[in-house]
């Protein structure tokens, strides 16, 4: 027995030399120290996390948002609100009249050459009478039939219910991204664009309330900028408003030459009727912007695409006479700047994200909702690269197992890529941001691209 447990001792020190060993050759093979892209942060907190914890609205807010609900007599508003966020999320673009052209012209060619097959004698004139009829009777089944939105005071308190929070929570999760990634970056001007409830003044005051002087709300809906400002004044409307400085348009200032420090355009594009607004209101927002532009819409097939058109207007179209010349930048989400993958991959699936939040307390809701959301921020300055250190971004939910971390990334390189994180190919300290790490986060990529393997 004693020589037993002697040789028990002798294998256990033996099992630890070869650990420590291990881990020397490691950080040899892996020279990437803790200091260099942690900067004295722990792995929990390391520079890519960027999610947020589960947030509730400012207690103003939630106060004065109760006040108004209370002091409404809107009937069965819990189901309103329930049934206008399905609306909102299922919302699609507009059908352009070119696209309605090219399906009418595709119909109307399959219903004449049936004809032809059928032959016989016909009235040519009639025939193309009723193959008209059928072509504007199938166009309608088929179409999408949008309408704008018209918010009156009604409507806009159900809108209030329904999206309050949840705009809120995904507003301030990108603007978190900026705060966490530029910490010198302190604006002085704020406009926001289709700005509704005013959840982008709420969230930008939560983190730059110090700095901000002056936040313009623009929305063309007289009744939505009367609940918004109600909303800044708390209980009651002859109360000073919570926060200063706000003043709200229905219309963009005029003038190119104005500027503001951050623009931000939530859930806006995809309200407007066509195309060519949107192109025009991309372009005019980016004219008023110094310093970033934040575009958020729906995490759905159509905010996406919303989004990677806009980006697209931005990035390729120069402009002639731009007053401010410097060019723009992806900051976030995509760690590039080709097209976005996720849109050549079959079944198509959305490029978004989530925040978790607390809804307005009303009967019926639950303790807990998540946000999906799709955004894109743009800068005026160059944020290609990062100190020698690749980082991409995590677009699905991360697996964590025994020993390795399954992780879905868009890379720098501009293609979706699963990596399986392990301590011994990526370095200690990259697995342990991994593992720390989450849907949304951007993860540090040190090893070569064929390192990369599938998810099974």
């Amino acid at each position: 027995m004693a020589f037993r447990a002697y040789g028990a001792r002798v294998l256990y020190q033996r099992v630890v030399a070869v650990r420590i060993m291990y881990r020397a050759l490691s950080a040899e093979v892996h020279p990437q120290s803790h200091a260099d892209f942690l900067k004295g942060a722990p792995h929990r907190k390391h520079p890519g996390v960027t999610n947020l914890k589960t947030l509730r609205l400012p207690d103003e807010l939630q106060k004065a948002a109760q006040a108004i609900i209370h002091g409404t007599e809107v009937s069965g508003l819990v189901d309103k609100a329930r049934s206008l966020t399905n609306f909102l999320w299922s919302r699609k673009r507009a059908p352009e009249d070119v696209t309605l052209r090219e399906r009418a012209m595709a119909l109307e060619k399959n219903l004449w050459e049936k004809t032809k097959e059928k032959g016989g004698d016909v009235d040519l004139q009639l025939l193309k009478t009723q193959i008209t009829k059928k072509v504007l009777s199938d166009l309608r089944k088929i179409t999408y039939h949008w309408s704008p939105m018209r918010y009156d005071e009604e409507l806009g308190v159900v809108y209030m219910v329904a999206k309050l929070a949840g705009g809120y929570a995904a507003v301030k999760r990108v603007l978190n991204e900026i705060k966490k990634r530029d910490p010198s970056f302190s604006p002085h001007s704020l406009l926001d664009f289709g700005s509704g409830l005013g959840t982008a003044v709420w969230a930008s005051h939560s983190f730059w309330g110090d700095t901000l002087k002056e936040m313009v709300c623009v929305d063309n809906s007289g009744a939505m900028n009367t609940i918004a400002d109600r909303l800044l004044r708390g209980s009651s409307e002859k109360d000073e408003p919570v926060i200063k400085q706000v003043y709200f348009r229905q219309f963009l200032p005029v003038s190119p030459k104005v500027q503001f420090d951050l623009v931000v355009g939530a859930f806006s594009l995809s309200e407007l009727a066509s195309q060519k607004e949107r192109e025009d209101a991309i372009l005019t927002l980016w004219r008023k912007t110094s310093s970033y532009l934040v575009l958020v819409e729906n995490g759905t097939k159509e905010g996406h695409q919303i989004l990677m058109d806009a980006r697209d207007i931005l990035l390729k179209k120069q402009e002639r006479a731009a007053h401010d010349p410097r060019r723009p930048s992806v900051f976030a989400p995509c760690p590039h700047e080709s097209p976005c993958p996720k849109l050549f991959q079959l079944p198509l699936v959305p490029c978004n994200f989530s925040q978790a939040y607390i809804p307005l307390p009303l009967p019926g809701a639950p303790d807990r909702l998540t946000e999906r959301f799709s955004y894109l921020v743009l800068s005026r300055t160059d944020w290609a690269g990062g100190e020698g250190l690749d980082w991409a971004r995590l677009t699905a939910p991360v697996l964590r197992r025994p020993r390795h971390v399954h992780c879905q990334v868009c890379c720098s390189s501009g293609e979706i890529k699963r990596v399986v994180v392990t301590a011994h190919r990526h370095g200690r300290d990259v697995y342990r941001c991994a593992r720390s790490s989450d849907w949304g986060d951007q993860l540090p990529i040190i090893q070569p691209e064929d390192d990369s393997s599938n998810l099974d």
